[in-house]
């Protein structure tokens, strides 16, 4: 694990996680997300502890881990139906539909997720951030599997939610454009027991 951590994010901030694997980057963004107890200090929203409302903290949270949540006999618009739904029951479609366009995917919606590449279904993944928007985006790997334009396409989506004054951390061994982000090298913080 790690120890030692400090960091601020104000809206439209990002924060860079690098490091080699095994540095705590994925359990950085676990513990950010709620998924993890922190098993000392404490993680605040506008100086509250988010302990205190974790299902507030829940609902600004928008986690999107190694795995791709694609369920194979879904299609494309299904599976992205399904976070649309949790997150706007009343506009799920349009807004399912517009997530499949912005990620390229608009003509792949009544294909199976079984059916998709890879990148495709990274893609679909990432979609989700669209589909159900929420403040904090936190994202581990998400360059995995995208070929060049599909990264492209990323780093505009980023920019877009940090201009309307989201917040963006996200991990990564690649190069992706996070201008202005804050960097914090995972295998310089100091280790924990």
């Amino acid at each position: 694990m790690f120890a030692g951590l400090d960091f601020k994010l104000t809206g439209g901030g990002a924060l860079l996680l690098l490091g080699p694997n095994g540095s705590g980057k994925s359990s950085l963004l676990r513990l950010m997300a709620g998924l993890l107890p922190a098993y000392a200090g404490h993680l605040t929203w506008n100086g509250q502890p988010v302990a205190d409302d974790p299902q507030a903290h829940a609902e600004r949270v928008h986690y999107v881990g190694h795995h791709d949540a694609v369920k194979g006999v879904l299609t494309a618009q299904e599976n992205l139906g399904v976070w649309a739904r949790l997150h706007d029951p009343a506009t799920a479609a349009v807004q399912a539909r517009a997530a499949l366009v912005r990620f390229g995917l608009g003509r792949l919606a009544d294909v199976p997720g079984r059916m998709l590449s890879a990148g495709q279904k990274r893609r679909l993944n990432l979609a989700r951030l669209l589909a159900a928007p929420a403040p904090v985006w936190l994202l581990d790997e998400p360059t995995t599997a995208l070929d060049q334009r599909s990264i492209a396409n990323l780093q505009t989506v980023l920019a877009d939610h940090r201009a309307d004054g989201g917040l963006v951390v996200l991990s990564t061994h690649a190069e992706i454009a996070l201008p202005g982000a804050t960097v914090l090298h995972m295998d310089q913080v100091g280790a924990g027991s």
